[in-house]
């Protein structure tokens, strides 16, 4: 607690000091001699007596101190999450109808041969590349409640399916209409072509509080159509956009490509991740991955104030004055002179 106005310390101090001489002074006469034959023997009246007095006293100090508008400081802690604005790239090429963790034929020379059982291995029923990706992304945009979504779909060509959204529930219902009929006709790969229209969607809907913005590629092969996508990812840095790349049971003879291992340095170089999710987990642990690296930011203010607790002082001082006045009113407290 501290005191507005603790200038008022001092002329209170001094008018009670007044008063205390005052009231000192009113008992004394000019004629020593009589007062002091008629105090040698005199009746000293009970200290109870004195009770309006001091209620009174104790009333004007309560009074003083209100009137040097007492305040407690107070302060509150506002905090603001600032989410992200994250870009769902989904690969819908024709390859993503293939089955995960499938068992491929041997590509060894001395092995031509695709047995029965490998066959039978094959058709082993399980979820598609494309169904595997789909629960994931579900999974990630139940956990982002902070931020904007949007889902971009591509094959020959690259759609928006949603934009940029905080209703997350509405998103969740396109993800489930997705599927392998929506772009049928298409087949081809257009990584490049899908990166261009992500980093146009996070800057037409950027707005005047710019958020840190992300793209999370899915995708499950080369590009084969469309843009460079390693130049397009030069473009999302300019931009300040990171992108993170889950490749889909990728091929390993896929992987080694140049032209993969030339995106893949891109984008570990501008700051994203390459995850390797070659089984059902691992779509799943990689968009948990990338849920604990993309954090948005919590703002702090604190606003400090001060509360006035005048009140604190001045109604004591009103009950102490109505007590004295009262205590005055009774005989036995009679001001006696």
């Amino acid at each position: 607690m501290h005191f507005l106005r603790p200038e008022l310390a001092w002329l209170i101090a001094a008018s009670a000091a007044l008063l205390v001489v005052r009231w000192r002074m009113r008992g004394r006469f000019a004629a020593s001699t009589t007062v002091s034959r008629l105090a040698a023997g005199g009746y000293r009246a009970s200290i109870v007596r004195r009770l309006p007095i001091a209620a009174l006293a104790l009333a004007l100090g309560l009074v003083a101190l209100a009137l040097m508008e007492p305040v407690l400081p107070s302060s509150d802690i506002e905090v603001q999450s600032r989410g992200l604005d994250i870009v769902m790239l989904l690969d819908l090429s024709s390859s993503m109808q293939e089955q995960m963790e499938r068992v491929r034929p041997s590509r060894d020379m001395s092995r031509l041969t695709f047995t029965t059982r490998d066959a039978m291995a094959v058709r082993v029923p399980g979820k598609t590349r494309l169904e595997a990706t789909k629960d994931a992304i579900k999974s990630f945009v139940t956990r982002r409640r902070d931020d904007r979504i949007a889902l971009i779909v591509f094959s020959d060509n690259a759609y928006v399916v949603s934009p940029l959204t905080f209703d997350h529930g509405y998103l969740l219902r396109y993800i489930d209409m997705v599927d392998d009929q929506i772009l049928r006709g298409e087949g081809m790969t257009a990584i490049g072509d899908g990166l261009a229209l992500a980093n146009y969607l996070l800057s037409r809907q950027a707005g005047t509080l710019r958020r840190n913005q992300v793209i999370v590629l899915f995708t499950d092969g080369e590009s084969n159509k469309g843009r460079d996508p390693v130049d397009v990812l030069a473009e999302s840095n300019a931009a300040d956009i990171r992108v993170h790349f889950v490749g889909l049971d990728l091929e390993e003879e896929v992987r080694n490509k140049a032209q993969v291992q030339k995106l893949l340095d891109a984008i570990t170089r501008y700051g994203g991740r390459y995850f390797d999710a070659n089984t059902v987990r691992d779509v799943d642990a990689a968009s948990r991955t990338i849920d604990s690296i993309e954090k948005g930011v919590l703002v702090s203010r604190v606003h400090v104030r001060d509360e006035p607790v005048y009140q604190w002082f001045a109604l004591p001082a009103l009950a102490l004055l109505v007590a004295s006045m009262g205590l005055r009113a009774l005989p036995f407290f009679a001001d006696q002179t």
